[in-house]
C-alpha cells in the first residue's frame, strides 16, 4: 500500500535533487525554465528541461504528492517503456500547448512537471476508472472520472480567466498527452472507459466554447 516502484522512486529523487540545486542557483534556474521568447530563439530544450525544476518547496511538494500516489498506477497498466514514453509526451505536449497559447506573450514564464503528471493522473483515471479519490480539502471519496472531468472544467477556466500562477495550459496539453498516449498503449481504454472519454469530450467542447466564445 505504501511501497513505490523503483522508477517512480528514481523519478522523484532526480526532479528533488535537480529542483533543490535550481532553487540555491538563479543562473542554472533561469537557464532550464520555459520561456515563450527564449524557445522561440532556438532554445528548444526548455521545453523538456522546465519539467524538472520547480518554482519552490510546496509547488515540488504538491507535484511529487501527486507523482507518488497516482505514478504506480500508471505504471501498473503501462509497462515500464510506455509508462516512460507518456511521461515524456505529457510534459512536451504540456508545454508545447503553452507555447503555442501563449506564443504572442515573449515573457511568459513557467516550470514544473505538472503536465506530466496530469498526463500520468489523466492514464490512471483511464485505466483504472472504478477507483476512488479524496483530498484534504474535500474528505469525500470521487470516483476517478468525476474528478477528472471536473479538473478540465477548471482548467479550462483558469486559461481563459488567468488570474493566478496556476500552468493551466501546461495542464490541459499534459493531460491530453496522457489521454492519447493510454489510449495508444492500452486499447482497452476504449471499452472500459468509453463513456468517461466521451464525456472529457463533450465538457471540454462545451467549456472551451463557453470560456473562450469572445477574442477578449
Amino acid at each position: 500500500m505504501f511501497g513505490i516502484s523503483p522508477l517512480i522512486l528514481l523519478l522523484l529523487l532526480f526532479i528533488v535533487s535537480l529542483s533543490y540545486k535550481a532553487f540555491n542557483d538563479t543562473v542554472l534556474f533561469n537557464r532550464l525554465k520555459f520561456n515563450i521568447r527564449a524557445v522561440q530563439n532556438g532554445e528548444y530544450y526548455r521545453i523538456l528541461t522546465a519539467g524538472f525544476i520547480h518554482v519552490d518547496q510546496n509547488h515540488l511538494l504538491f507535484n511529487g504528492l501527486t507523482l507518488y500516489f497516482f505514478g504506480d498506477n500508471a505504471l501498473l497498466g503501462l509497462g515500464t517503456i510506455n509508462f516512460i514514453m507518456l511521461y515524456v509526451v505529457s510534459l512536451l505536449m504540456g508545454n508545447l500547448f503553452a507555447l503555442f497559447y501563449h506564443r504572442n506573450n515573449p515573457y511568459y514564464s513557467a516550470v514544473g512537471a505538472s503536465g506530466a503528471i496530469m498526463g500520468v493522473v489523466y492514464s490512471g483515471i483511464l485505466m483504472f476508472p472504478e477507483m476512488k479519490l479524496a483530498f484534504i480539502f474535500f474528505p469525500v471519496p470521487l470516483p476517478a472520472y468525476i474528478f477528472g472531468i471536473g479538473y478540465l472544467v477548471y482548467t479550462l477556466f483558469g486559461m481563459k480567466s488567468q488570474n493566478d500562477r496556476i500552468g493551466h495550459t501546461a495542464h490541459f496539453g499534459g493531460a491530453v498527452g496522457g489521454v492519447l498516449c493510454t489510449l495508444l498503449y492500452d486499447p482497452m481504454v476504449f471499452e472500459k472507459s468509453f463513456m468517461t472519454l466521451v464525456l472529457m469530450l463533450l465538457v471540454t467542447v462545451v467549456a472551451g466554447v463557453a470560456f473562450f466564445r469572445k477574442n477578449d
